[in-house]
């Protein structure tokens, strides 16, 4: 058995009100694991980021390496989990190393030189695209919701509308 990954979510503001509260009820999990290898050497982040936590679920923030390490651990064997990372390239790496998701939740990811706004919370570049295009490729369903309550849009479908993928 494995951890029980009860949610996967691109944000790159990580753990803040609307993911700590209405996620967390919404998926009925235990812990939070941060996964970001740059987040993992800055301790002010790393504290910041577990007073965000909501009341009664401990959250961690690992790297990557350290998330495919537990990732198998008897200690984590059907712990419901929500893992967030800032960027594609994050998820792409876990699943390329072993970890096992079956979608992909993008909440957010900030404009900024260089990237194509596709919703008016996500933007992308060549590489976001590129890391998107493979994790679709290894059957990984990408969908964009910032709340549950929403209605799921196909990461896909959005980028080949905007002629972003061929």
């Amino acid at each position: 058995m494995v951890m029980d990954i009860k949610l996967a979510r691109i944000d790159d503001r990580l753990i803040h009100g609307q993911v700590a509260t209405v996620w967390s009820k919404a998926t009925g999990i235990e812990r939070i694991l941060v996964v970001s290898d740059d987040v993992a050497k800055d301790e002010l982040r790393k504290f910041l980021l577990k007073q965000a936590a909501p009341p009664g679920i401990k959250s961690n923030v690992v790297t990557k390496k350290k998330l495919v390490e537990v990732y198998h651990d008897q200690l984590f064997d059907g712990m419901k989990v929500m893992l967030l990372f800032a960027t594609p390239k994050d998820v792409l790496a876990i699943v390329n190393a072993g970890v096992k998701l079956d979608s992909v939740n993008i909440g957010g990811m900030r404009f900024s030189p260089g990237k194509k706004m596709i919703t008016n919370f996500i933007s992308v570049d060549g590489e976001d695209v590129a890391d998107f295009e493979q994790l679709h490729q290894s059957g990984i369903e990408l969908e964009i919701r910032q709340v549950p309550n929403d209605r799921k849009n196909n990461l896909i479908s959005l980028m080949q509308k905007e002629k972003m993928l061929n």
